[in-house]
């Protein structure tokens, strides 16, 4: 059976081509890709090539499918699976199989699975380590972004706090305490604050910085500070340019400094800044990933020693932040399609991914059965001459601007995609 999808053959080298698949066996699945959302950490993979530690050396001779914020359908499934999965069942990804052992990793490292692919052909081995994950939400575009929201669920998670009088470690950002988001307006960003606000252990105080004044319009426009005061949370959008930011900051706490910091951007000073304004005990969770593996900032080992702040990091998100993910979306708990800005089909995905670091937004939705340039959720009305536009803008203002369920229907109805 033949599919297209997008391959990576080396450093900046992407080629969308129709191939034929293996044929289905005893232990594989069959299965059509619906929707993939483009990470940043693909366009990081493009850029480096083999070179990157989860891209195999001879990717030039066997390229790799990419995209890895992926939601599917179920085709035909092997007899080994017959009994745990079954045709027409939507799935999500958990991409990487064995966090602590191999870098294999759906979207980097195969060459029959991929997000932007319009079939794939799932290996037993895939299978084998719990990376398909049932969904059962009513839009395809959650189930891309569950991966995402992993990563931010896992970093919510890593958060640890020394206890109050032992060593206990106590896992997880502090329940009704100080929280800072730095270089919170990005689509990452928007998925943390979701996630601070409605998740388990809400903060009292949350404050999102960014020196960006349209995405933190955005952003408040998305996250309302009086309905997150109605859940006894403080929340508080900052743009931190022109000013002494750390001063300022701490000046929200009354001087105690934060509980939770949440750096979101690879960038010294945001870092620098993340590290001044911990409080007593602090965690510092280093989100974003950068390219640079000599990346370094400096860090307050006084306060270490006499304060007992401390730093994490975490990339990527387990089975475990996946199934909580699903959990949460298939309950309405979050919202992330407040990330989502773009739209386009395979043929966009090139394109995309390449530039992506250049495109304003938060994230880029494809959807690998559909043929569409790459069109801003902003601008469906701009478009309203086309009919399928009409339809997506006049949804989509009906839903506060945001991509939905009932556009993506429309979408995936307009191109006979079931």
């Amino acid at each position: 059976m033949k599919t297209t999808a997008v391959r990576l053959y080396g450093k900046r080298d992407l080629r969308l081509e129709t191939f034929e698949l293996p044929a289905l066996s005893e232990d594989s699945i069959l299965a059509r890709i619906i929707s993939d959302s483009v990470c940043m950490s693909t366009y990081k993979t493009v850029e480096q090539g083999a070179a990157h530690k989860r891209v195999p050396d001879n990717v030039a001779e066997n390229p790799a499918i990419i995209g890895h914020e992926l939601c599917g359908v179920i085709l035909e499934v092997g007899k080994k699976w017959a009994d745990k999965y079954h045709a027409g069942d939507k799935f999500a990804v958990q991409p990487v199989l064995d966090p602590t052992g191999s870098y294999d990793t759906i979207g980097y490292s195969f060459g029959t699975v991929g997000g932007d692919s319009e079939l794939v052909m799932i290996p037993n081995e895939i299978i084998e380590h719990g990376c398909i994950l049932p969904y059962s939400g009513d839009a395809c575009f959650r189930g891309s972004l569950a991966e995402p929201m992993s990563c931010i669920i896992g970093g919510f998670r890593a958060f640890y706090h020394n206890g109050k009088e032992e060593y206990t470690h106590e896992m997880g950002n502090v329940e009704g305490g100080r929280m800072a988001i730095i270089g919170g307006t990005g689509p990452m960003g928007l998925g943390a604050i979701d996630y601070a606000l409605h998740g388990p252990r809400k903060p009292g105080l949350l404050v999102v910085t960014d020196i960006n004044p349209d995405r933190l319009a955005r952003a408040e426009k998305i996250f309302s500070p009086a309905e997150a005061e109605k859940d006894g949370i403080t929340l508080k959008f900052i743009n931190t340019a022109d000013m002494d930011a750390c001063s300022f900051l701490r000046g929200l706490t009354d001087g105690k400094g934060f509980d939770d910091v949440l750096c979101m951007a690879p960038v010294r000073d945001a870092v620098e800044l993340a590290d001044k304004i911990l409080g007593r005990d602090g965690c510092l969770n280093f989100f974003a990933g950068p390219m640079d593996q000599k990346f370094s900032a400096d860090f307050n080992f006084y306060n270490v020693h006499y304060a007992s702040t401390h730093v994490v990091g975490t990339s990527g998100g387990t089975v475990t932040d996946l199934r909580i993910a699903l959990q949460m979306m298939e309950q309405n708990l979050i919202h992330p399609e407040v990330m989502i800005t773009h739209i386009g089909g395979l043929d966009a995905a090139i394109e995309t991914t390449m530039n992506l670091p250049s495109i304003p937004g938060g994230k880029k939705m494809i959807y690998p059965g559909i043929r569409l340039p790459l069109t801003a959720v902003a601008d469906f009305g701009a478009n309203s001459g086309n009919p399928l536009f009409a339809k997506l803008a006049e949804c989509c203002e009906a839903n506060g601007g945001l991509w939905n369920k009932e556009a993506e229907q429309i979408l995936l109805n307009h191109f006979n995609i079931n």
